[in-house]
């Protein structure tokens, strides 16, 4: 049995620690396994029962917690601009959080650019500053999607003071003990599960080390439950499929962008076609956590995963679920030459740089949250499952259905600059960019250093100095400045430094973004 041989290789294929994983058809359990340590120094067995951190799976519970007391969100929308007094701009509608279109810059992401440390406390103080000094948007609302964990935080801080009860309560009294999540609580603070389970960050060969997180998560991440939790899940959205009032069939309604485009996410849902069916589902990620779940309408079928360490729960997922459908995954695509139209670009609209290169045969594209591997077509296009890339004589059109973004790239403008085999490009030729850059809005600056001939970058700001990363040169007065790690689980990546010049060509600012944090202006102060 296909189902059976996925199983056997899940833990070689995907090691670690420990982990489970549950396949469900029909609201039956096919498959309830576990294996490994949740705690391997204390020696505590992984089993069906051990909490683990669901991470960004919270974001549909919190929406269905919304749903049950709110039935229409929109009246909410006067405490979404409550909780953002400095913004300049129209505030986005509690939907718009819900669907990841609210045009919020990540706060996780903009915490970097405040000088945190990758293992500094981050909690409510922290978090409500950084909010509360959103002054800008990095799109209009409803028009874009970009990943925005606060957008779930602030519908569970909505939720308690609309209310008058804890999220944790909301929680339980509205799901939890309705769906018979018997271990399942809020777990905000990511130091420790009461269980004693940790997660791990390391590989085989390296070996594995317990994660350190000093993050408070809420309605972005916080809930701890065992895999027994979301069998219970499972079996409710199975059970209540038929009922267009229910909360599952409610969360994973067909949502839009303002222009009327379906939108592939919303209420905390991922919206995707895998092996031509129709799918929902979520992962979730935390040092030290990987997790994904998935539900096949077509078929009711289930599949959930959950590694206490940094394995591609995704991935596994998938295996799992074309095991239990008796398909085969698709596979390898034969190796490719690079073609002509590789290499760095800007995608106007964001200021972000996009790099186009070839990886194990691939083309791979770095733009987005995440480097995505495309397959290039005998009409010359790249594809993706959610992006498609097009050579013209003007560029690369890029065009990206999740952000509802359709672009044309240009290729960055010729460096001019000294390369050393070993280093990479020299300061000589960039000695002005050197110094001290101030945003307004965050109140935090970026600086540039010239340390022996190499150019470094970092920010600072009110949570602490950030350490110096070597900076990229990509194309004229267009740099990068690599975060390999972060609070968050997955960093924001490479930030694009766009230096500004004046009309006599000295440079006087620098505009700094990533996917999840896009636009922010520096101005040079020293």
């Amino acid at each position: 049995m296909m189902l059976d041989a996925a199983l056997d290789q899940l833990a070689r294929a995907y090691p670690g620690p420990g982990g489970a994983c549950a396949v469900l058809r029909e609201g039956e359990v096919l498959v309830r396994h576990s294996w490994g340590w949740a705690n391997a120094e204390r020696r505590i067995p992984f089993t069906p029962r051990s909490l683990f951190r669901l991470c960004s799976i919270t974001k549909q519970f919190t929406c269905a917690a919304l749903l049950t007391e709110f039935p229409d969100p929109s009246v909410l929308d006067p405490d979404v601009r409550a909780c953002l007094p400095t913004l300049a701009q129209p505030a986005p509608s509690t939907l718009q959080l819900c669907h990841n279109q609210s045009g919020l810059r990540d706060y996780w992401a903009v915490a970097m650019l405040h000088g945190s440390a990758v293992e500094a406390p981050f909690g409510d103080t922290e978090a409500r500053r950084v909010i509360r000094g959103t002054q800008t948007l990095q799109f209009v609302p409803g028009t874009r999607y970009s990943y925005a964990n606060q957008n779930f935080r602030l519908l569970s801080e909505i939720l308690q003071e609309r209310t008058g009860r804890s999220f944790g309560e909301l929680l339980r009294r509205s799901i939890f003990e309705r769906v018979g999540m018997a271990d399942a609580i809020l777990a905000a603070d990511t130091r420790a599960l009461p269980d004693g389970a940790e997660g791990y960050e390391g590989s085989p060969q390296a070996g594995f080390r317990a994660a350190q997180n000093r993050i408070l998560w809420t309605g972005d991440a916080g809930i701890g439950a065992s895999l027994e939790d979301l069998i219970a899940w499972e079996r409710f959205i199975d059970a209540t499929r038929d009922d267009a009032d229910t909360l599952y069939r409610r969360l994973s309604v067909p949502v839009s962008f303002a222009d009327g485009t379906p939108a592939a996410y919303g209420f905390g849902l991922s919206r995707q076609t895998e092996w031509d069916r129709a799918l929902t589902g979520h992962g979730g990620a935390l040092r030290g956590w990987r997790s994904h779940r998935l539900y096949v309408p077509s078929e009711r079928i289930s599949v959930v995963v959950m590694f206490n360490h940094l394995s591609d729960a995704y991935a596994a997922a998938l295996d799992l679920l074309a095991a239990a459908l008796g398909v085969a995954r698709a596979p390898r695509p034969a190796v490719i030459a690079a073609p002509e139209w590789t290499g760095a670009y800007v995608e106007p609209e964001t200021g972000l740089v996009a790099r186009i290169d070839t990886v194990d045969g691939r083309l791979r594209l770095r733009y987005g949250h995440s480097a995505e591997l495309l397959d290039l077509g005998a009409d010359g296009t790249a594809t993706s499952a959610g992006t498609r890339l097009r050579p013209s004589a003007g560029g690369v059109w890029m065009e990206r259905r999740v952000d509802n973004q359709c672009s044309l790239l240009r290729r960055c403008e010729a460096m001019t600059a000294a390369v050393h085999a070993d280093t990479g490009p020299s300061v000589s030729g960039h000695t002005d960019l050197v110094g001290r850059y101030h945003c307004a809005e965050l109140d935090s600056e970026a600086s540039v250093i010239d340390a022996g001939g190499i150019l470094y970058g970092a920010f600072s700001g009110f949570l602490g100095q950030g350490r110096m990363e070597t900076l990229e040169c990509v194309g004229k007065d267009v740099w990068l400045l690599p975060c390999p790690r972060a609070l968050d689980h997955t960093p924001p990546g490479d930030w694009t430094l766009a230096f500004r010049r004046d009309s006599l060509g000295r440079v006087d600012g620098v505009t700094i973004g990533c996917w999840l944090a896009r636009g922010i202006r520096y101005e040079r102060v020293a």
